[in-house]
């Protein structure tokens, strides 16, 4: 262990060799949300066979309501291990789509500059700034006091990026542009001071939003949404189903573990799993979960995980090449501890619940960052997965949207057309479609709306 359990603080107690850690507080760190984890965020680093629960309501015993995560070493043999990181290592792609868990934005994105939280914000008041004042006011700079407002604060996790080129071609110091343009708009009357910065945002500032790039991305399978409509394989596991499947005995030991450690979160998740057609499981029946997210030397900030099932637990584990990096620490804040987490080691966490983030992955000595990998897996049970039909519903979904897409003689078509429309599910175009490329039977499961429709006009005219 590293750091100190301080007794004021924490119960301990063993039982089987296994250390108990009841926490006697719950901390408010709601403002680290989207920030980065350091090591004065923790008393002590769990390096051992460890529960660790939340303050019980008053004389209530330990359980299952109140437990925040069981780590277990050496669960994983090394062939399992090997198995998950040939499976699953390829998941893990650049990406902006974490939100939080990426981070604040750094000094660049790629080799572009953000256009930083206190600029925006200077722009903003130059433009909008009340009739009665000027950019310079007696009682107080109000550029001054923007830029104190932004001292040691991070910026947000999304942004926008300056358009350098442009910035350049059209006369201006690039390095010096920003500053230049307060001292321009200073010596301006107020509506052309405005006029310019509006003009400076609209045409010097790209459209798009940004995040931290980071190397992550999800294996197994997923729900629908408005923009894809139907469940489906991710699509690393579509394209590398033959490599994906090489993970499968590892997701079976897990879920073994996870039904010893945790029976009661188990068969929760468990039922739940089981109303789904096993196709949209990670290795088929014997596994509880849907989805992994797969992180690549990823140091996620301070978040709490969305859209897994709130009865369940996460699984998280680790698999690498290189075993010797330092740090990394996955740390719950709000009760200040951290686990060091290592490969073949199993962590399963209330990540829904807990704020949690990494401490800075340090690599091996005279090895860069780029050049080593370790690769974090999370396995869940995604609850709008409950939303989907059996495995030939949700495909038939997805070939009427294609369908759809490529007619060009369809009423809606339009060129870039994804082939979706609202309320397209419950059309007779979509009825017809699945009565004819399913069943009727599929049609009475899944639209009984349909078929009392039909039969109430059959009715109607007899």
């Amino acid at each position: 262990m590293i750091g100190d359990i301080k007794e004021n603080k924490y119960d301990v107690t063993y039982e089987d060799g296994i250390r108990i850690i009841t926490s006697k507080f719950w901390g408010e760190c709601e403002d680290k949300i989207g920030s980065y984890l350091e090591d004065s965020d923790w008393d002590f680093i769990v390096e051992e066979d460890t529960d660790f629960y939340a303050p019980s309501n008053f004389g209530d015993e330990n359980n299952e309501d109140n437990i925040i995560f069981k780590y277990r070493k050496n669960i994983f043999s090394d062939a399992e291990q090997s198995g998950a990181y040939e499976g699953l290592l390829g998941a893990a792609q650049p990406t902006q789509n974490r939100g939080m868990a990426a981070g604040p934005k750094g000094e660049k994105q790629g080799g572009r500059d953000w256009a930083t939280d206190v600029q925006v914000e200077i722009m903003d008041y130059v433009i909008n700034r009340p009739n009665n004042s000027t950019l310079f006011e007696e009682e107080g700079d109000p550029i001054d006091n923007i830029k104190k407002k932004y001292l040691n604060v991070e910026d947000s996790t999304r942004g926008i990026v300056w358009l350098r080129s442009k910035i350049s071609d059209a006369g201006y110091n690039y390095d010096t542009f920003f500053e230049d343009k307060i001292a321009e708009w200073e010596s301006m009357g107020l509506e052309d001071a405005s006029t310019d910065a509006q003009r400076i945002k609209t045409t010097f500032i790209s459209d798009t939003t940004y995040a931290n790039v980071v190397l992550s991305g999800i294996a197994g399978f997923f729900d629908r949404y408005p923009r894809i409509p139907y469940g489906r394989a991710t699509s690393y596991t579509e394209h590398n189903r033959e490599t994906y499947e090489k993970c499968y005995p590892f997701m079976r030991k897990l879920a073994n573990e996870f039904a010893n450690l945790l029976p009661k979160r188990y068969n929760v998740q468990a039922n739940a799993a089981n109303k789904l057609d096993e196709r949209f499981r990670v290795a088929g029946k014997d596994t509880p979960f849907t989805t992994i997210t797969v992180n690549k030397n990823f140091r996620t900030a301070s978040h709490r995980d969305a859209g897994d099932l709130n009865e369940g637990f996460s699984n998280l584990t680790v698999v690498a090449k290189d075993k010797n990096w330092q740090g990394g620490y996955l740390v719950l804040p709000e009760f200040r501890v951290g686990i060091n987490i290592r490969p073949g080691d199993l962590l399963l966490i209330n990540n829904h619940a807990g704020i949690h983030g990494n401490t800075e992955l340090l690599p091996p000595e005279g090895v860069a960052i780029e050049d080593m990998e370790r690769i974090s897996l999370v396995c869940y049970f995604r609850e709008k997965m409950l939303e989907l039909g059996s495995w030939e519903y949700e495909t038939l979904r997805r070939n009427f949207v294609d369908y759809r897409r490529k007619d060009k003689e369809h009423p809606l078509w339009k060129p870039l057309w994804n082939g979706v429309s609202e309320k397209m599910w419950a059309t007779d175009e979509w009825y017809d479609y699945l009565r004819t490329n399913g069943s009727q039977e599929m049609l009475s499961e899944y639209h009984p709306e349909a078929v009392e429709e039909k039969s109430t006009l059959e009715g109607f005219f007899a």
